[in-house]
């Protein structure tokens, strides 16, 4: 027998192997990246869905109702879970859904969510003489800002189990408690917390 009976066709070089299995290779890379960045698209939006829904939320202050403490065009963040820790606080000021009457006494229906700072406390009766806010008949020290005009008067109302006489700081310029009513705990959204703009007034307010 000759020796070159037993000579085999010689094996592919490695190169070639590499180039035959390469474009499976980058795609399967490819598939997995996608994949990949899929994923984590998704967990960011569904994080950004929980934080809003639960944590936390931004507001656009589209009226003059609290100048000068918060102006138009401000933009607010709300913490929603604030009132789930602890209960509100009179000074606090909150972002809520507008209660019914809302709609039917103030200027604007279309505005479903208002902001106003929390006056009264449940159980209080509250009332005003000039420009004097009385708390069951003991006049009320503001420290959140300097004296202002009261405006419309207060009349005597005593604040229901679970809901809040609230204002807004124009006081002279704001459709609040004195016009629609207490409002429920459960219309609450949440605290403001912080103002992100303007750069200029960036601060808890």
């Amino acid at each position: 027998m000759s020796d070159d009976a037993d000579v085999t066709a010689p094996a592919p070089s490695d190169d070639h192997a590499a180039e035959t299995v390469a474009p499976a290779q980058q795609t399967r890379t490819t598939g997995r990246v996608i994949g990949e960045w899929a994923i984590v698209l998704v967990l960011a939006l569904l994080a950004a869905f929980i934080i809003r829904t639960f944590v936390f939320q931004t507001f656009y202050i589209p009226s003059g109702s609290m100048e000068p403490t918060l102006q138009v065009g401000d933009r607010i963040i709300v913490s929603k879970l604030s009132y789930d820790i602890h209960d509100p606080h009179r000074g606090d000021i909150i972002v809520f859904h507008a209660p019914a009457r809302e709609a039917t006494v103030c200027a604007d229906p279309s505005i479903k969510d208002l902001v106003k700072r929390i006056i009264g406390m449940p159980g209080e009766t509250i009332s005003s003489q000039g420009n004097t806010i009385l708390i069951n008949g003991k006049p009320l020290a503001q420290p959140w800002f300097a004296p202002v005009p009261l405006g419309p008067a207060i009349a005597p109302t005593k604040i229901p189990a679970d809901s809040y006489f609230v204002m807004g700081d124009n006081r002279t310029n704001s459709c609040d408690s004195r016009d629609w009513g207490t409002l429920p705990r459960g219309n609450i959204i949440g605290h403001v917390v912080f103002r992100i703009w303007p750069i200029s007034q960036i601060g808890i307010p």
